[in-house]
């Protein structure tokens, strides 16, 4: 593969699940670079990020949009992958990313979707996955973008919430989003807590207020208290 592949993943304590994710990586894509842009974790998420090699921005503001912002920046690969900590991908996604890349006129995809605890409602909303609209795509799939679409976007907003919605929309206006012929395993750890039902009309109304207008920026603020570290950055 000629073109190379920068992999961005934004984290706020993540200890737990980082390690996993990147041995994964290493594992997987061991000459692609892997940036993890920090929250300004209290846990060991530096440091075992570090130890697997990868690229460390420390001391960020904490809010998913300026943390990716600030890890595309040093990206140099002429793809960007966007991943969450808790993110897997096993042999057939990386072989999807890989005969994606190696087409000249692609230039944006997502997985499809599949939560590591199968409950009846966690597959269904898995399998929507499968199709895009503003509705069924956001960054926990993982978003495979071509670094000059990336800059021709102007990137992701330095927003705590939603700036994958943001940028996915914008997005569209100038080309369909791709769906890869393969699935990322997520977890499930946010409906586990909350009850998968709750967990998922508090998602929903908070993405149709974003819909509607309302700022991100508050909406983050009301959303704080019922968020885990995965959704802090």
């Amino acid at each position: 593969m000629s073109s190379a592949l920068s992999i961005v993943i934004p984290t706020l304590n993540e200890a737990r699940s980082l390690p996993c994710c990147l041995q994964s990586l290493v594992e997987h894509w061991p000459d692609a670079q892997r940036v993890v842009a920090d929250g300004s974790s209290d846990d060991a998420t530096v440091v075992m990020a570090e130890a697997t090699g990868a690229e460390v921005l420390t001391n960020l503001p904490r809010g998913r949009g300026s943390q990716l912002r600030a890890g595309a920046e040093i990206a140099t690969g002429d793809w960007l992958l966007f991943l969450h900590a808790d993110s897997a991908l096993d042999a057939t996604a990386v072989q999807a990313v890989d005969a994606y890349r190696a087409e000249s006129s692609h230039r944006l995809a997502l997985f499809q979707l599949r939560f590591d605890a199968p409950t009846l409602l966690l597959r269904f909303l898995a399998w929507w996955t499968r199709f895009d609209s503003v509705f069924t795509r956001f960054g926990d799939q993982g978003i495979l973008i071509r670094r000059d679409f990336y800059d021709e976007l102007d990137g992701f907003k330095a927003w705590p919430l939603f700036e994958d919605v943001d940028l996915l929309r914008r997005a569209r206006k100038h080309q369909p989003i791709d769906v890869l012929p393969a699935v990322l395993t997520t977890s499930a750890r946010r409906f586990k807590r909350r009850g998968p039902c709750r967990q998922q009309l508090t998602n929903t109304w908070l993405l149709l207020r974003f819909l509607a207008g309302a700022d991100p920026v508050k909406l983050a603020q009301n959303y704080a208290p019922i968020r885990e570290s995965k959704d802090s950055p």
